[in-house]
């Protein structure tokens, strides 16, 4: 290694090192010349040459949604043949997915031509327009009601969800929300208490629909993007406290959670295994059918009408019973990069002074690795089951478009990126 790759090495360490306060001088756009460069450059010393996006990154996530298209079919093929979906054709939900995700693309591009500081600058509206379409949901003859939850706005050919609208607003809304308040990031009544407030009203909200999934994701989204952002470590402590006292009063409070609570630890009893536990207790027949290759695609059983919401919920157990153990280990890898690259893409960005960007590059990180634990957690009987999609896989029109639109997002700040360090202006 010479000299100038060992400085740069170095330097891009220092930066790192720095974190938040480094990065903390509020409002910066541009870059700090061969220096910097030299020194993100050190980050990751195999890619001398910058090209205008991530290459890697966007074929990850076109492979992901190429196997949600290609599973959607195979999870659903079968459900014209219940009678709630006796009308459908049998691949009409194929034709739906592939429609979402061409919407989802086109939008995703749109959204990548959108500069960061307009999604700065507008980041307190959205938040606003998301808590407003929460309020909507709710009121009656407006909000659609599936299986007890009221979570739907219809639009005619497709339902909205707006708690998917909110992961991207809480996600931009709390980088800038952190980079407006820097200085008061220490003190309770003027950092924490108002960031605090706006997630308890999203989550009082979602908990009214009932989605408590969401939720959790939001919630995960806010507090790691202000633990990021630097707030007070005591402050943190204590919001990470109420969470989880707030979540443990909520089951404890309520029969029917506190019901699947028990069905979860231990799924194959006599009074949960065809009752609350019984999506559970499917889901891991089929993981264990698929055992190390899987039974061959198309071929699953649980998907023929005995593992309810195959096609949304519970499809990771499809890809584990017909693609086996390596489907699975495949789809968590893919995941991993994503989320891997959102955190480096976040700290290139507060290497280059860019702190809204930076964090906004790591909530994106934060909200498809939270939610994708979740969800696959559920699935393998490690979490208890909560209705939450797998990002850009499950079937679904609010969650695959803006799941399009985090990650144009996010390629769009690694484009800022390469285009300052290279000595451009965005």
């Amino acid at each position: 290694m010479s000299w100038s790759e060992r400085f740069g090495s170095r330097q891009a360490a220092a930066s790192d090192a720095g974190g938040l306060g480094g990065a903390g001088r509020v409002g910066g756009r541009t870059g700090g010349g061969s220096g910097l460069a030299s020194a993100v450059n050190g980050v990751r010393p195999l890619r001398s040459r910058m090209l205008d996006y991530d290459h890697s990154l966007l074929w990850v996530v076109v492979a992901l949604l190429g196997l949600g298209v290609v599973m959607v079919y195979s999870a659903s093929i079968a459900m014209p043949d219940s009678p709630k979906y006796a009308s459908y054709r049998d691949y009409a939900f194929l034709v739906r997915q592939i429609i979402f995700v061409v919407m989802g693309s086109v939008i995703g591009v749109v959204s990548f031509r959108i500069p960061i500081a307009t999604w700065d600058k507008y980041a307190p509206k959205l938040f606003l327009i998301s808590l407003a379409a929460l309020v909507i949901v709710l009121i009656p003859h407006v909000g659609k009601g599936v299986n007890g939850a009221r979570r739907w706005i219809p639009l005619g050919i497709t339902n909205m969800q707006p708690s998917e609208i909110m992961k991207l607003a809480v996600t931009i809304y709390a980088a800038n929300y952190t980079v407006r308040k820097q200085e008061y990031m220490h003190s309770f009544a003027k950092g924490f208490l108002p960031m605090a407030v706006a997630v308890g009203l999203v989550g009082a909200l979602l908990l009214l629909e009932p989605d408590m999934g969401a939720f959790m994701v939001i919630a995960a989204i806010a507090m790691g993007v202000l633990f990021l952002g630097g707030v007070n470590g005591k402050l943190f402590g204590g919001l990470v406290a109420t969470a989880v006292g707030t979540f443990s009063l909520l089951v404890w409070a309520s029969p029917w959670r506190r019901e699947r609570i028990f069905a979860y630890l231990d799924p194959w009893d006599d009074r949960y295994a065809q009752g609350k536990a019984y999506q559970l207790t499917h889901s891991l027949i089929a993981f264990g059918r698929g055992e190390w290759f899987g039974v061959g695609l198309g071929g699953s059983v649980e998907k023929l009408n005995y593992l309810p919401e195959a096609h949304t919920d519970f499809i990771l157990a499809v890809i584990g019973e017909e693609l086996g153990f390596v489907g699975v280990l495949v789809v968590i890898l893919m995941f991993y990069w994503i989320v891997r690259r959102s955190f480096e893409i976040g700290r290139q960005a507060l290497a280059l002074d860019r702190t809204f960007a930076g964090l906004v590059a790591k909530g994106v990180g934060i909200w498809f690795g939270a939610q994708t634990f979740i969800n696959m957690g559920v699935n393998l009987g490690l979490l208890p089951t909560k209705g939450l999609t797998l990002p850009l896989v499950s079937y679904g029109g609010s969650g695959i478009l803006l799941n399009c639109v985090a990650v144009a997002v996010l390629m769009r700040v690694d484009y800022e990126n390469r285009v300052l360090m290279r000595g451009g202006k965005v």
